[in-house]
């Protein structure tokens, strides 16, 4: 349930929305070392990777992990980067809609999602091997990393359901 009207105004703000629930916990504010650790290491992930193929990999772990807040935040993080609005509403069906992404971003694309999906309990051989055609080890190693960590920065925000709609892209949040 929604505790927004139905408006066809598309001059609506993030701001004129109510939330439709608090957050459960405070997390950051509870344990600021742990938050604080995860920022470095997040940080430390991102360290030559390319901007835009960083976010578009937050934003697809975000939509498979079904994280509100990092959606927000990594599709304005996005935005604000250069990246298409075309290119991030295509991102959930990038499979059907190849054409819009290189064979690299495909390829990280591809192990973002057999890395938050660990079904079979293992990344499979050959998307593995799609990455590191790509990458070099070094970047394939914090490409793994990036993804490791948005998927962490997820189970938080899932976990503690944190509230999306109040991010500013260089707010200098994860």
């Amino acid at each position: 349930m929604t505790t927004n009207p139905v408006h066809h105004d598309h001059a609506s703000t993030p701001s004129s929305y109510a939330p439709e629930h608090p957050a459960r916990l405070p997390w950051a504010e509870l344990v600021p070392d742990v938050f604080q650790a995860m920022v470095r290491l997040d940080a430390a992930a991102r360290k030559g990777l390319d901007p835009l193929l960083l976010e578009l990999v937050k934003v697809r772990a975000s939509q498979l992990n079904r994280c509100a807040l990092c959606l927000d935040m990594h599709s304005k993080d996005a935005l604000a980067a250069g990246e298409s609005v075309e290119r991030i509403v295509q991102l959930s069906a990038w499979d059907e809609s190849r054409h819009f992404y290189t064979e690299k971003e495909i390829a990280a694309l591809e192990l973002t999602e057999a890395v938050t999906v660990l079904t079979d309990g293992f990344v499979p051989d050959e998307v593995y091997a799609r990455a590191a055609e790509h990458f070099e080890p070094a970047e394939l190693a914090r490409l793994i990393a990036a993804i490791t960590v948005i998927n962490a920065w997820n189970r938080f925000g899932v976990t503690t359901r944190q509230v999306p709609g109040h991010y500013t892209p260089g707010g200098g949040e994860h």
